[in-house]
């Protein structure tokens, strides 16, 4: 990874130097400086040469030539479901197409239903010389990351993760994103928090154990009969589940957290549809931030995931692999942050 030259103010060290830096320092479009250091073509040779000395000085790492590389995005059968409905899919793939044209990188999308797929998938990275490695995205099948263990190039999981550690993976900080929305919830007087949730996927799974570390920190106790788990991620599920869980037990919890948005606005619905407002007598807080929690009445208060990031810093970590530094696999979690609307307040009573 690129860092900068020395460090900051009283010893603390410089933040990691980006490409968009060099470019400001020259006075240049991104898209100028990467074709630049990439040796990409319709740049003056004076201008490649400041652009050049600039990075060096700030202690950038140039990268072996990518301009006019390939790299091959697999996708799996959940993240297609996800970009069908939630939409979490959709904005990841928005940073990382935009950052590959911003660098020159050629995207070749693929489809994984299965291993033979993926063994397909990797044979097609493997004879074309043109393709700089491969974005895994939504991938925790431990059979299919088995068979990418020792592959000759760069392989990135994007919105997953290794825990083996064989792969480099670029996520949420799931499990301290959940902890926070909980502690903010436990912060305005709520103790029986609800956890709605599918599970499954190990991304989620950080998340319900981020939940747990904030009732536990509080000495909350009982939270096995707070967890709510639904087979799918569709809004009438949710909605279903806390029906349900008012007629069998009626309204004893003040607050719900769900693992995601879709969840949420599930969960909403169901309460109204019980007769209990949102949030006078039941806070709802969600999980991604995805752009139509903002409409929704109330406005929904959620995590805030940095989508798009997550797709931008992928392509960025598989490119960092081309420089022969021989970097071990690495994981990059994005901290998240809460995005405070309508639909939580304090506890009732």
């Amino acid at each position: 990874m690129q860092v900068a030259a020395g460090s900051g103010k009283r010893g603390r060290p410089s933040r990691k130097v980006r490409l968009e830096d060099i470019a400001e320092r020259c006075g240049v479009s991104v898209s100028t400086a990467s074709r630049a250091l990439a040796g990409g073509k319709g740049v003056r040779g004076d201008l490649r040469t400041t652009i050049i000395e600039t990075a060096k000085k700030l202690n950038y790492r140039i990268p072996a030539s990518i301009a006019g590389r390939k790299v091959i995005l697999a996708a799996s059968s959940a993240a297609m479901v996800d970009y069908v409905r939630n939409q979490f899919t959709f904005y990841v793939l928005e940073g990382l197409n935009e950052r590959a044209r911003t660098l020159g990188v050629e995207l070749i999308s693929r489809s994984i239903a299965d291993a033979d797929e993926e063994i397909a998938i990797l044979d097609e990275a493997r004879d074309d010389p043109s393709v700089a490695g491969c974005l895994f995205l939504t991938l925790d099948d431990e059979t299919v990351l088995t068979l990418t263990t020792g592959f000759e190039k760069p392989i990135v999981l994007v919105n997953g993760d290794d825990p083996a550690m064989r792969h480099s993976s670029v996520t949420p900080c799931n499990r301290s994103a959940a902890r926070l929305a909980t502690e903010h919830l436990l912060d305005l007087g709520h103790e029986r928090i609800v956890f709605l949730m599918r599970r499954g996927r190990r991304t989620i799974e950080r998340r319900f154990e981020g939940w747990k570390d904030a009732l536990g920190a509080r000495g909350v106790g009982r939270m096995e009969d707070l967890v709510i788990e639904v087979s799918d991620w569709l809004p009438e599920l949710g909605t279903e589940a806390i029906t349900r869980r008012i007629a069998e037990r009626g309204l004893d919890f003040t607050a719900v957290l769900t693992a995601g948005d879709s969840l949420a606005v599930g969960a909403m619905i169901g309460l109204e549809n019980a007769g209990f407002k949102v949030p006078d007598d039941v806070s709802v807080m969600g999980m991604d931030d995805l752009p139509q929690a903002a409409f929704l009445n109330p406005p929904l208060t959620t995590m805030h995931i940095p989508m798009r990031e997550i797709g931008a810093a992928s392509l960025d970590l598989l490119l960092d692999d081309l420089g022969g530094m021989d970097l071990p696999p690495r994981r990059v979690e994005f901290a998240c942050r809460i995005a405070e609307r309508s639909s939580t307040g304090p506890a009732r009573g």
